[in-house]
């Protein structure tokens, strides 16, 4: 692996060049401040306008270039902060440590976290566009919005008239040579779950069993793919030795983002010292049995169970049960395709969290996503469902709307014909099953015309996160034509 300057090697190096610029400030989803600086630091550098709205919105504009006065305006758009995760054996603060980018053969990674390329190589790009004294473009707006991975705040309260533009490209899109025109809706439905305690009998040994390895991913790009989830997992194995040797349960978590697929869970369990030799045959025998049914999609997941110092307190043995029937039951997944865009996931699920919020509480959180708002709320209800079963305390976020694809637009026609133009072949048209800013963009901005496209990033939101090196020249290229052939 290379850790030379990238922008010394790659092509084109203006985008490189502030993409490492990007990756030494922390800009956690809300806590973009730093960022935010930045861009007014670099504005003006540039003799550019800027301005921020109450919500922490930034919008840089670029005049026209000469003779190009009477070009539309094009704003090109991109969020400030990034999934912040990383390895369980990797120190890192995103708070105040940068990310470290590494050239990988055709790939940019980051030392066991996430590399922020989604998306910041859609405001690297940006800030090249604006820097730039040789490219040939009508007037920009550059947009930037803040907290797009945690709630989509910045979108949701953009103020009104805050740019003029009619036509936006949101530069968020994670497959080159693809073009998005719609994306999903979504919503969170979480669980809030308060046990009883009681001690442990005196006879016990204790056992922490420990998922890692798996590779995670975004939980809307990746639901259909059969990653294995570390949650699922673990309360399978859980929720077997609970009922076939009567094991007590101590603790159960695992997770992070409500936009990530789990890679990581864990738990401990106690039981009788008679039935340690038993036990620990079946843990071997359903630990090989679940690596074998994921070695196609998930062949580093590591299931280790090993002995731990005595705990002081489990869960009582009906708030155990409970508990695991409940995530045991929660599903996960793909729910529903698509009737109109072959492949396109339309409807899914994420059980993305399970934490110790207290000492007797539990947060299960999960993450629903649909085209149809319709669907959307149908695999709410039927989630929350599951909680209500349990007589659970119910939270739901106040979710954001999908955008509906509109194949005669006429940005879509140009892109489309740029394309062409420069690859000499097709791009794909289709939607996405993430959820995009363009939903809210349009509710607010009804005359919008949309389209999304980006590099192409594998492994979004998980420390596996990798940049194409080539699909960066070829996504700055197609954006360049476009602006150029917008009349």
């Amino acid at each position: 692996m290379n850790e030379i300057k990238l922008h010394a090697q790659l092509e084109p190096k203006e985008i490189w060049y502030y993409f490492e610029k990007i990756c030494q400030i922390p800009r956690a989803s809300k806590n973009e401040g730093k960022i935010i600086q930045y861009l007014f630091d670099f504005a003006a550098t540039n003799h550019l306008d800027i301005k921020k709205d109450s919500t922490g919105n930034v919008l840089i504009k670029k005049p026209a270039s000469k003779g190009m006065e009477s070009k539309p305006i094009i704003v090109l758009q991109s969020h400030l902060d990034m999934v912040c995760e990383k390895n369980s054996n990797i120190s890192h603060n995103f708070t105040t440590d940068p990310i470290y980018p590494i050239i990988d053969g055709d790939w940019i990674k980051a030392r066991g976290t996430t590399l922020g390329a989604d998306d910041g190589i859609g405001i690297a790009a940006q800030l090249a566009l604006l820097s730039s004294s040789d490219i040939q473009h009508g007037t920009i707006e550059c947009l930037f919005t803040i907290d797009e991975e945690t709630g989509l705040s910045g979108a949701n309260n953009l103020e009104p008239g805050f740019f003029d533009g009619k036509i936006l490209l949101n530069l968020d899109s994670e497959d080159e040579g693809i073009i998005f025109i719609g994306c999903a809706g979504g919503i969170d439905t979480v669980g809030n779950i308060k046990l009883k305690l009681t001690k442990p009998p005196d006879d016990v040994v204790f056992y922490r069993i420990n998922v890692s390895g798996l590779q995670g991913g975004h939980s809307g790009d990746d639901i259909n793919k059969g990653l294995g989830n570390a949650i699922k997992i673990v309360a399978r194995i859980v929720w077997q030795l609970f009922n076939e040797f009567k094991i007590y349960i101590v603790n159960l978590e695992g997770g992070n983002l409500r936009n990530a697929i789990s890679r990581e869970a864990y738990a401990e369990i106690a039981f009788n010292n008679k039935i340690e030799k038993n036990l620990l045959l079946f843990i071997e025998s359903i630990s090989s049995a679940i690596k074998s049914e994921f070695r196609d999609t998930d062949n580093n997941i590591q299931i280790t169970f090993s002995e731990i110092r005595q705990g002081t307190s489990i869960l009582e043995p009906l708030s155990a049960k409970l508990l695991l029937n409940i995530i045991y039951g929660l599903p996960h997944g793909a729910t529903g395709m698509s009737h109109v865009i072959k492949g396109l996931v339309e409807t899914s699920t994420n059980l993305a969290s399970v934490k110790r919020i207290k000492r007797s509480e539990y947060e299960i959180a999960t993450n629903q996503r649909s085209s149809s708002i319709s669907l959307r709320d149908d695999i709410v209800n039927s989630v929350s469902s599951i909680f209500l079963l349990g007589k659970i305390e119910i939270k739901n976020s106040t979710g954001y709307p999908g955008w509906k694809p509109n194949p005669s637009s006429p940005i879509l026609q140009i892109a489309k014909g740029s394309y062409k133009q420069i690859f000499r072949n097709e791009p794909i048209v289709t939607a996405i099953h993430a959820g995009l800013e363009c939903g809210l963009f349009l509710e607010k901005f009804p005359d919008l015309d949309m389209i999304s496209f980006g590099p192409t990033i594998k492994g979004a939101h998980s420390p596996d996160e990798r940049l194409e090196i080539e699909s960066v020249n070829k996504f700055w290229k197609f954006l360049l034509e476009i602006l150029k052939n917008v009349s």
